[in-house]
């Protein structure tokens, strides 16, 4: 497979996005506003018609990421839109390729994390003939698109545990249902950092989550190690921020340790499925200590074992658990698929830019 090297410049139009008007967001419109990091709200007009590669050029912690916009959307000041002649390169091979190769060695700000146009412009890319750039395109898709199904498949699936726990405990007509407070039913640990000089990448002692920086949408990212753990949690835990934003929740995937920007949630009587919609179904009452404090909103032991749930008889809870903890258990199994094929994908990634694997004889 043949390779020839382009300039970014040559091959594409770039512009900066523009920061929208406060008074004209909203939370639902007709065209998504889109930061490059994700859509933060709607608005009234587009500035990108039609899908194309977005580089994060400022901001915190993505700074150098390369995404693909959606189609009609106002492109926000944190990005620059690269509209490519996609008769030499197309973006969705190059949008692979910086998967690889990420941008972030171009990150030259020195007070605010920042990527100029002028810097991408002398980007340098080997690039297959558009053919080989298909085939590989077509690879690396299908196997997005099936952890893109599996992402779905769980998030119905925890749509569907969120409505049996509205059902059965929000509006149940249960009247012994009580009154009680998040300690009556789980033990909650707050985490304690290790000292920084323990922490690696290289897979050495516990996994470690200082806050909520590694979360996903159900379960957290591993980054960091510790040789030296402090607070830990175990399986299954509801891992919640107690840190601005308080409130968001992920799940223990393994045992690991917690910093100081998280708590571990863990059932006192093996009802863990009902423990984990309890926490998310107070998502708004922990709005209320985001802002709180002298820096930044944080809830400490006390408020998190004083929130007000309900409780309803452990019959209830029992019948609760049988229902949801195989879903439960569902949603992990489609996640160690998604594992499985990002691994598989990554690797393959790795192989195919390089060359390493030649697709020019491959009949796809």
């Amino acid at each position: 497979m043949e390779l020839q090297t382009i300039t970014l410049g040559n091959v594409s139009k770039m512009k900066y996005g523009k920061m929208p008007q406060k008074d004209r967001i909203t939370q639902i419109g007709l065209y998504p506003i889109y930061s490059g990091y994700r859509v933060v709200g709607y608005y009234d007009e587009y500035n990108i018609d039609k899908p194309q590669l977005v580089v994060v050029a400022r901001g915190v912690g993505g700074t150098g990421d390369v995404k693909i916009s959606p189609p009609k959307c106002y492109l926000t000041n944190l990005s620059i839109s690269v509209e490519l002649n996609e008769d030499i390169v197309l973006k969705e091979y190059l949008y692979y390729y910086f998967q690889i190769q990420n941008l972030r060695y171009l990150d030259s700000g020195s007070a605010q994390s920042q990527i100029t146009i002028a810097d991408l412009q002398r980007v340098e890319i080997p690039v297959p003939d558009m053919r080989c750039q298909k085939k590989i395109i077509s690879i690396l898709k299908s196997l997005d698109e099936k952890i893109g199904v599996n992402e779905m498949i769980n998030r119905n699936l925890q749509e569907q545990a969120v409505a049996i726990y509205k059902e059965m405990i929000l509006d149940s007509a249960e009247e012994l249902c009580s009154i009680g407070k998040l300690s009556d039913v789980a033990v909650i640990t707050m985490g304690q950092s290790p000292k920084g000089d323990t922490y690696n990448e290289a897979g050495n002692g516990a996994v470690f989550y200082q806050g909520r920086g590694e979360f996903g949408w159900r379960f957290p990212t591993r980054r960091l190690f510790t040789t030296e753990p402090k607070r830990m949690a175990t399986i299954n835990d509801v891992l919640i921020s107690v840190r601005a934003p308080v409130g968001d929740v992920n799940v223990a995937y393994e045992e690991c340790c917690i910093g100081r920007g998280l708590g571990a949630i863990h059932s006192k009587d093996n009802h863990q499925s009902y423990v984990l919609y309890t926490v998310l179904s107070l998502k708004e009452k922990f709005e209320v200590f985001n802002g709180e404090g002298t820096v930044f909103g944080s809830i400490n032991r006390d408020g998190l074992n004083n929130m007000e749930i309900i409780i309803p008889p452990a019959r209830v809870r029992d019948s609760f658990e049988e229902l949801v903890s195989p879903i439960d258990k569902m949603i992990k199994s489609n996640y160690e698929e998604i594992i499985r094929l990002t691994e598989l994908r990554d690797a393959l990634l790795l192989k195919l830019m390089s060359g390493e694997l030649d697709v020019s004889d491959l009949d796809i």
